[in-house]
């Protein structure tokens, strides 16, 4: 199996504003709900999403913090689009600094009050492996 950086993955990322966030529900089925990543973020194996403290999001990862992320970028299977699928922990931040620094201006459409929406939860994802599908290619990024 191949092998690339998370720098290589990062520029193949660029752009790339949904992420599917899939967690562990309390009957041990699999939930999935779209997650706006903030497309110009540079990954760097660590992801952050904003939700509200009384979603499914939160309450799965309390019971269950193992978590899977899935990217695609723009093109259909057979252009130059990249796949990317992370395996990774969720930590759940409430602090305000955190908030601010990974605010960004498009999530004013959801929080109408911004780092002051009340229940506002910041959702820190850690990689702990990465996979990719990249034209022909399949691999394992280097964390």
């Amino acid at each position: 199996m191949k092998s690339k950086s998370i720098e290589e993955i990062s520029k193949r990322m660029a752009g790339i504003d949904i992420a599917i966030l899939s967690t562990h529900t309390e009957n041990g089925q699999i939930a999935n709900r779209p997650m706006s990543n903030n497309g110009d973020v540079q990954y760097d194996g660590t992801s952050y999403y904003f939700t509200f403290e009384q979603s499914r999001t939160v309450s799965d990862i309390q019971a269950n913090p193992k978590v899977a992320l899935g990217f695609t970028s723009e093109g259909g299977i057979f252009s130059d689009a990249i796949y990317v699928a992370v395996e990774g922990n969720a930590e759940l931040i409430r602090d305000k600094a955190s908030f601010r620094a990974h605010w960004a201006s498009d999530l004013d459409r959801w929080f109408e009050q911004g780092i002051e929406t009340p229940g506002i939860v910041l959702v820190k994802v850690k990689a702990s492996r990465i996979t990719y599908w990249d034209g022909d290619e399949e691999g394992e990024v280097k964390l």
